[in-house]
């Protein structure tokens, strides 16, 4: 009698000496299982693949290469999967030769000593197939949390495309109202910076324009004063430009001594431009201020930053009050603070009559992306920088708020310790005229800015190498020209001018280097950036400061 069952049920039967497969299946017929018989290890191995639901096996057919084949197997099986295995031994095999030393890599193993009776058997087959139906419950519930889960992501896909498409809809509107409340969030300050620089271009624009004309009518008379006009303009524009930069972000620290009092006079008109009209601004400076030391890039920025949160803090109006003041801080209270030292601190404060915040808040107010703003709003990140420079300033920041009551930010700067402010020099004395053969590589990729620098250097009488780009300089300096000085551009093409700086001094280690910036980050970092003998100035920037500077290196 032969029974048919899934392959998945069947008995794989290998006993290849005497009568014990043949017995073995005739056992299980008659008890309605079904199986296989196999003549070899390879063949069981290859009936695997369809599949078994038990393997019989004697142990003596544990042996050759093919056994490999089914440890690899048996190695490989998915995690729901232990395929119990019935071992024929002898007597007392169980407990010596081979098969006790394979038990631990066949895994599931149950012994069974010959001659064994009918019934035993049985319920050993019974056993085994009644584990192997529950990994095959185990797999089908997989299979089926598989399924879910790729119709939960299938679900979750088609959202993601709806919320995309629905996005990109919206994206337009979304991104002009997103522009909106940034020119809000900087204080109104679009259309008073557009205001303002047209009226500048216009001054260097007109005033070149007249000189043109005035010079191609033989007219030399009160050029002067066009002269004056453009520059005066150009100033203009240069200072707006470089602090606009000084609010980045991304600004190092570079700390100086700071008339802290001169700076708030210095951004009252930028700071009543990001008031509404019903925000009255009133600034309490104190006249005998200490000196502190702060990079003043940053502690303008901070000072926009808490006015610009105060404002937001009175949608109705109000009073703002920036002020000024000294402290001294005891041990007692810098104690609770890191990198906080006793003694003299100078103190900007900025308070408002507005909304104030709970306890809750000011908890995280200073936390990296904690804003109580709405979407598009505010970034969180403003008091958060605040935060950060007042530690890097070796100061400290605290706020105090009621509900309804208002909210007072103060930030604490160290006294400067100079014994006094330093003073930017002079540039009124012509400077001396070059020594013969004193040469200048001039490495710029901008071809007007390049013929400028090299101009005014000609007619001070120094001689000039030129180069656009990194790739040009290299061979130069890599030659006998005499080279006294690099000027080179600190953002050129491919490798920049610091980098250059590196490999013009494995080939002159003595090289002193000047570096010519338009953006201001790099001219924020000078600590970190300039190495012996090297310095850096921005642009625009006066021929009279760089015929100084060009003077002060060389002669160094």
């Amino acid at each position: 009698m032969t029974v048919t069952v899934p392959l998945s049920e069947r008995a794989l039967i290998l006993a290849p000496q005497g009568r014990d497969s043949q017995v073995a299946l005739m056992i299980l017929n008659e008890a309605g299982y079904g199986g296989l018989i196999t003549p070899d290890l390879a063949t069981l191995c290859a009936e695997l693949e369809p599949g078994a639901g038990l393997l019989l096996i004697a142990a003596e057919a544990l042996r050759g290469p093919e056994l490999e084949s089914l440890l690899s197997y048996l190695d490989q099986q998915p995690a729901w999967s232990d395929l119990p295995i019935v071992l024929l031994t002898h007597h007392g095999g169980s407990g010596q030769g081979p098969s006790s030393q394979l038990s631990k890599l066949l895994g599931n193993v149950t012994f069974l000593e010959r001659p064994f009776h009918p019934v035993t058997l049985v319920s050993l087959i019974s056993t085994a197939l009644r584990g192997r139906r529950r990994q095959y419950e185990a797999r089908d519930r997989l299979i089926d949390l598989s399924n879910s889960e790729r119709r939960l992501q299938s679900t979750l896909e088609t959202l993601e495309q709806q919320v995309e498409e629905r996005t990109a809809q919206l994206r337009h509107n979304e991104e002009a109202l997103r522009q909106s409340q940034k020119m809000e969030a900087v204080g109104q300050l679009t259309g008073g910076i557009a205001h303002d620089f047209n009226n500048m271009l216009t001054g260097i624009i007109g005033s070149l324009e007249l000189l043109r004309r005035r010079l191609a009518r033989g007219r030399l008379d009160d050029l002067d004063s066009l002269i004056d006009l453009g520059v005066t303009s150009a100033n203009r524009a240069a200072g707006l430009t470089h602090r606009l930069l000084a609010f980045s972000r991304r600004q190092s620290l570079d700390s100086k001594a700071v008339q802290m009092n001169d700076l708030v006079q210095s951004m009252g008109e930028l700071l009543q431009r990001s008031l509404n009209e019903s925000v009255q601004l009133d600034m309490r400076l104190d006249e005998e201020l200490w000196v502190a030391e702060a990079d003043p890039n940053q502690l303008e920025s901070a000072l926009l930053n808490l006015v610009i949160n105060a404002r937001d803090a009175m949608p109705d109006g109000g009073n703002l009050v920036v002020e000024t003041g000294n402290q001294v801080l005891e041990r007692d209270f810098t104690d609770a603070y890191s990198n906080l030292e006793p003694g003299d601190y100078v103190v900007l404060s900025v308070t408002d009559n507005g909304c104030g915040m709970p306890e809750s808040v000011i908890n995280r107010a200073f936390d990296p992306f904690f804003t109580t703003k709405p979407i598009g709003q505010g970034t969180g990140l403003g008091l958060s920088m605040i935060y950060g420079f007042s530690k890097q300033s070796g100061g400290h920041v605290s706020i105090d708020s009621k509900i309804d009551e208002g909210t007072t930010v103060r930030l604490y700067l160290p006294r400067f310790k100079g014994e006094s402010l330093p003073h930017a020099p002079a540039h009124t004395e012509q400077a001396p005229d070059a020594v013969e053969g004193e040469t200048v590589l001039i490495v710029e990729d901008d071809p007007a800015v390049r013929v400028l620098v090299s101009a005014v250097l000609s007619e001070l009488g120094y001689r000039f190498v030129e180069a656009g780009d990194a790739d040009g300089a290299m061979p130069i300096l890599d030659s006998e020209q005499r080279i006294d000085l690099l000027i080179s551009d600190v953002g050129l093409p491919g490798m920049n001018g610091r980098q250059l700086a590196e490999i013009g001094r494995q080939y002159r280690p003595d090289l002193k280097v000047l570096f010519i910036t338009g953006y201001a980050e790099h001219a924020a970092v000078r600590g970190g950036f300039l190495d012996s003998g090297m310095q850096m100035i921005t642009k625009p920037f006066t021929f009279d400061l760089l015929t100084a500077k060009v003077r002060e290196m060389i002669k160094s």
